[in-house]
C-alpha cells in the first residue's frame, strides 16, 4: 500500500515520511520505536535517586523562555506534585508557550533531581495517552510529531493482516509470539514485559533471516568455488613492495602475500582483511588490485560513501599509476554523459580499475573480465549489495575490508563464509594519540589546546552525536559552531559536514579543509571511517557517553595519521568508566573486547542502540547468544531443505542477482 492511501496521509506528510526512508505500508509498520516512555505517575517524595520518571502536577507559574544559538530556546516554569514545587526545564518548546497555564494539570517525563527539585524534560502531556502508562516514542523528523506517526501505523494495522514469517516449529520451539501480535505490542504496548517478549521475537526474526542468506552463501561458495587461472609475476610484486615510500609492517607483508597466494589458486578467493585504524589495510589492497592487473584482469573497488570513494580515487592514482594502471571513479554525482563514458570503457577493457559507491550496482555497468572484487568497510553493504558486484564478473576473487575491530570468534560467526586475515601493527612512525576524559567545566583547557594547535597550523575535527528533536539538551553540530567561533571572538573560521548536506557540499568542504582553508570541521560521525587527512591533530568528541567504545575509537583514529603528536578529548559529563578504556588503550581488538564485556543488554527503556547491519532491533553485539541460535536453527533448514515460500523468497532476492 502507498502511503497516499493512508487515512489522513497527504503529499506533503509522505515527503516528510520519506525523509525517514519510509515510502510504504511496510517501511512504516517496520519503523519501530526507539525507545518506550513510562508514564507510571510517580510521586516525587518516592523519588531517591535521578532517574527518567513522568510526573504529574498543576502548573504554578507561566513560562519564561530563553534563546540561545541558532532557532535553540529553553522554557522554564514550575509545578506542585505532592506538595513539592518542582521546576520544569525543557528546551525547544518555545512554541507551546501558550499552553502552558496556571492552575492546568500537566503531565511531564524526564530526568528528575530529587536534591534540586528540577525535572529536564524531554514531553509534556496535557492529558493521558489513550489512559496507557506506556507510549512508543518513534524517531522523526521536523514537521512530523510523534502522534501522526502513531495514528499511521494505527490505521495500517487495523486494516492490515500481518504473515507470519518464522516457521511454526521455530516459533513453538521458543515459544515466541506471532508476527502479527509482536507487532502491534511494539506499536500499541500495554506493560513492560510484553514489550521485551515482543522485542525478543523481532530481534530473533531479524537474526535468523541474515544467517539464513549468510549460510546459503556459504553453501553456493562451496559448490561454485572454481577460481580464476592466474600466475601472478611474485618478482613485480616484490618490487612493487620496495618502491613504496614506506615499509611494510610484518602483518601487512603476510596479508599481502595471503592475498596474492589466494589469486594464484584455482579456488575463489572470499577473504576478510581486518584492520585496526591506521594499520595500512588500503595499501594491501592496492598491492591487491596490481597482482590482479598483472594477471589481466580488471578490480572493482566499492566504497559506503563518496567522500571515501572519492579519496580512494585520489590515493590509488598516487601509488598505482606508475604501472599504467587506468582508473576511473563514478558516484552518483557523477555525470549522465561522463557516467556512459565510463560504462563504454570497462565494457571493452580499457578500464582496470573501478572504484566507487553504490553507483557500482547499476545494472548498466558491465565489465569485460573483472577478476578482483574490493568491499571497503563491508559490513555496512547488506548481503544483497555485497552479492550484487560480486555477480558481475564470472568468478572473480573476491576482498573484503573492515576497520570495524570485533572479537575474532565473533568474527567468524557472522563471516563463516570468509577467510579472514588480520593486521593489528601500527604503521612506523604514528605517534600513540593522547586520549583524555574531560568533563564540561573544563573546556577552557581544551579550547586553550585547540588555540596552540591552530598557531602550530594543524587542523582539528569536532564531533558531535546524532541527536533526536527531544534530546536537545545534547550538543548539535550547529550550538558547537556558534559556541567555537563565540571563544574565539570569530577569529577562528569553522565548519559543519553531516550526512543530510548534497554529496557536492560535502566534497566541497572536505577538499576545502584538506586544502587548510579552515582549521576546525565540526561533524557528525560522518567522518569516522577512512577519512585521511594528515595534518589534523587533534579530535574532539562531545556527548561521548552517547557513542560505543568502538566507535570512539574509529572517530579518534581519524587523526594520528603523521608522524606529529595527536589527541583526542571525550567530553563527558557521565561517570562511564568503560571511556576510562580509551584513555589507557590504543589496540583496538582490545577494546572491541572491553566492548563487548561493558555494553550489557542496555535498558529499553533508554535510547536502543542501533544495530550493525540493516537491523531495526538486532544488536550483533548485544543479541550475540540469540545470533548463535539463530545461525543454528538456519543451518539445519538450508541442509535439510526445509523451507517456506517466504523464506525461498527471501533467498531468492539474495540470489537472483545479475
Amino acid at each position: 500500500m502507498n502511503l497516499e492511501n493512508i487515512k489522513g496521509i497527504g503529499p506533503k506528510t509522505v515527503n516528510l515520511f520519506n525523509k525517514l526512508g519510509i515510502y510504504n505500508d511496510s517501511d512504516l509498520i517496520n519503523h519501530y520505536p526507539f525507545r518506550f516512555e513510562d508514564l507510571t505517575k510517580i510521586n516525587p517524595n518516592e523519588i531517591k535517586n535521578e532517574e527518567i520518571v513522568t510526573i504529574e502536577g498543576i502548573i504554578e507559574s507561566e513560562a519564561k523562555i530563553n534563546y540561545y544559538g541558532k532557532k535553540q530556546n529553553k522554557m522554564t516554569f514550575t509545578i506542585n506534585s505532592s506538595n513539592i514545587i518542582i521546576s520544569v526545564n525543557i528546551f525547544n518548546r518555545g512554541f507551546m508557550k501558550n499552553n502552558i497555564k496556571i492552575g492546568e494539570t500537566i503531565l511531564v517525563t524526564g530526568k528528575y533531581n530529587p536534591i534540586k527539585k528540577t525535572i529536564l524534560a524531554n514531553n509534556m502531556r496535557f492529558k493521558n495517552i489513550d489512559g496507557k502508562n506506556i507510549e512508543p516514542i518513534y524517531h522523526t523528523v521536523s514537521g512530523l510529531s510523534n502522534g501522526l506517526i502513531q495514528k499511521a501505523i494505527k490505521e495500517i494495522i487495523n486494516n492490515t493482516t500481518i504473515e507470519e514469517t518464522l516457521p511454526e516449529e521455530l516459533i513453538k520451539k521458543y515459544s515466541f509470539i506471532p508476527k502479527e501480535q509482536a507487532i502491534k505490542i511494539l506499536h500499541n504496548p500495554e506493560n513492560k514485559t510484553i514489550i521485551n517478549k515482543a522485542i525478543n521475537r523481532i530481534k530473533y526474526e531479524e537474526l535468523f533471516l541474515f544467517m539464513l542468506k549468510i549460510n546459503n552463501m556459504i553453501k553456493n561458495n562451496k559448490l561454485n568455488n572454481e577460481g580464476l587461472s592466474r600466475k601472478i609475476d611474485l618478482d613485480k610484486i616484490n618490487s612493487f613492495k620496495k618502491e613504496l615510500p614506506f615499509i611494510l609492517t610484518e602483518d601487512q607483508e603476510k596479508a599481502l602475500d595471503i592475498i596474492v597466494e589466494d589469486l594464484n589458486a584455482n579456488s575463489r578467493m572470499n577473504r576478510l582483511l581486518l584492520g585496526d585504524v591506521g594499520s595500512g589495510k588500503t595499501i594491501v589492497s592496492y598491492g591487491a588490485i596490481y597482482g590482479n592487473f598483472l594477471a589481466g584482469y580488471q578490480s572493482a573497488f566499492m566504497a559506503p560513501t563518496e567522500i571515501l570513494a572519492k579519496q580512494h580515487y585520489k590515493t590509488s592514482k598516487e601509488f598505482l599509476n606508475k604501472y599504467n594502471i587506468k582508473i576511473s571513479l563514478i558516484t552518483s554525482s557523477t555525470k549522465s554523459k561522463e557516467k556512459q563514458k565510463i560504462y563504454d570503457s570497462l565494457k571493452i577493457g580499457e578500464t582496470d580499475l573501478i572504484i566507487g559507491t553504490h553507483a557500482l550496482l547499476n545494472n548498466d555497468i558491465k565489465f569485460n573480465n573483472l577478476g578482483l572484487v574490493i568491499t571497503d568497510e563491508q559490513h555496512r553493504f547488506g548481503v544483497r549489495q555485497r552479492e550484487n558486484l560480486k555477480n558481475k564478473g564470472a568468478t572473480p576473487d573476491i576482498l573484503y575490508l573492515s576497520a570495524t575491530p570485533i572479537p575474532r570468534t565473533y568474527a567468524l560467526t557472522i563471516y563463516g563464509d570468509m577467510e579472514i586475515s588480520l593486521i593489528k601493527t601500527r604503521q612506523e612512525g604514528r605517534l600513540p594519540i593522547k586520549t583524555k576524559l574531560i568533563k564540561n567545566k573544563n573546556i577552557k583547557n581544551i579550547l586553550f589546546h585547540m588555540l596552540e594547535e591552530i598557531k602550530k597550523g594543524h587542523q582539528i575535527y569536532i564531533v558531535s552525536p546524532l541527536i533526536d528533536d527531544e534530546e536537545s539538551e545534547l550538543k548539535s553540530t550547529n550550538d558547537l559552531k556558534d559556541n567555537i567561533e563565540k571563544a574565539f571572538n570569530g577569529k577562528v573560521k569553522t565548519e559543519i559536514i553531516h550526512g543530510r548536506l548534497k554529496a557536492i557540499e560535502k566534497e566541497k568542504i572536505m577538499n576545502d579543509f584538506e586544502a587548510k582553508k579552515f582549521p576546525v570541521l565540526i561533524s557528525t560521525t560522518v567522518i569516522e571511517v577512512g577519512i585521511d587527512i594528515k595534518n589534523t591533530t587533534m579530535m574532539i568528541i562531545f556527548n561521548a557517553e552517547r557513542f560505543g567504545l568502538s566507535t570512539l575509537h574509529q572517530l579518534r583514529g581519524r587523526v594520528g595519521r603523521n608522524n606529529l603528536q595527536s589527541y583526542c578529548y571525550l567530553i563527558s559529563d557521565s561517570n562511564h568508566e568503560r571511556l576510562k578504556v580509551l584513555e589507557e588503550e590504543s589496540d583496538g581488538f582490545k577494546i572491541a573486547e572491553a566492548d563487548f564485556k561493558l555494553r550489557g543488554h542496555g535498558d529499553i527503556f533508554g535510547t536502543l542502540q542501533s544495530g550493525d547491519m540493516t537491523f531495526k532491533l538486532a544488536d550483533l553485539k548485544e543479541d550475540y547468544e540469540l545470533l548463535l541460535k539463530a545461525k543454528k536453527d538456519s543451518e539445519d533448514y538450508i541442509n535439510e531443505g526445509m523451507l517456506s515460500p517466504f523464506l525461498k523468497n527471501e533467498l531468492d532476492k539474495t540470489n537472483d542477482l545479475s
